[in-house]
């Protein structure tokens, strides 16, 4: 990658970071605002949506290699498979909500905008970072599967404290309206579905590799 492209990847990730950070410290200002429970219990329901937590990781992988590229952060969020995944997690979240979701609920004022942020903004700006931005031609078939290991453990988490305090984030996880055949089945075909979208991305890597979109030579940015 030229200095130039260099320069326009950071700066398209600074400006990013700021806006994921701002609109997740804004979420949860909201969170807190509208919550019944403590300061303690609205932090961890703030920290039960996949949502939340995957932009948190978006929001990292933005703004480590952004701004501290030499740290051990910053190597690792800049390596090819990290983005990749990074940029399908994202993209789950987006391609879910409007799926599933977003005729759910209709919010308001401010929680309107930085919702939007959250689920639209930021998933199409990582899956560009991730288009334009990364060397390709360097994924392997094996790593989809190494990717479930984000969802694996938010499902874990999910079950864990949905059965501590009687509540889940999403409907179709919930165990306690839908029963636990239900709820598993639902779960495996997330799981599914983000199998099959890391092959997309593991297939378009290879793509834009013989279409002279990669470079063995390249760094990561």
């Amino acid at each position: 990658m030229n200095r130039k492209m260099h320069g326009v990847a950071r700066g398209w990730r600074i400006l990013f970071a700021v806006i994921g950070w701002a609109a997740l410290i804004a979420q949860y200002a909201l969170s807190l605002e509208a919550g019944t429970r403590s300061v303690f219990g609205s932090t961890v329901i703030f920290f039960s949506y996949f949502t939340v937590l995957t932009n948190v990781l978006v929001a990292l992988a933005l703004t480590a290699p952004a701004l501290f590229p030499d740290s051990r952060l910053g190597r690792w969020t800049a390596t090819e498979g990290v983005r990749a995944a990074v940029a399908m997690y994202i993209a789950v979240v987006g391609l879910i909500y409007h799926a599933l979701l977003d005729a759910t609920w209709s919010p308001e004022g401010l929680l309107f905008y930085v919702n939007q942020v959250l689920h639209t903004v930021m998933p199409i700006a990582f899956v560009l970072d991730w288009l334009l931005f990364v060397p390709k031609g360097r994924l392997r078939w094996i790593d989809p599967v190494k990717w479930l290991a984000w969802p694996l453990l938010y499902g874990l988490w999910t079950v864990i404290h949905g059965q501590l305090i009687g509540w889940y984030p999403y409907w179709f996880v919930d165990i306690g309206a839908l029963g636990w055949g239900r709820a598993a089945v639902n779960l495996a075909a997330l799981l599914a579905f983000f199998l099959v979208l890391g092959l997309i991305v593991a297939a378009l890597d290879r793509g834009l590799a013989a279409l002279g979109k990669g470079d063995s030579t390249l760094t990561p940015s």
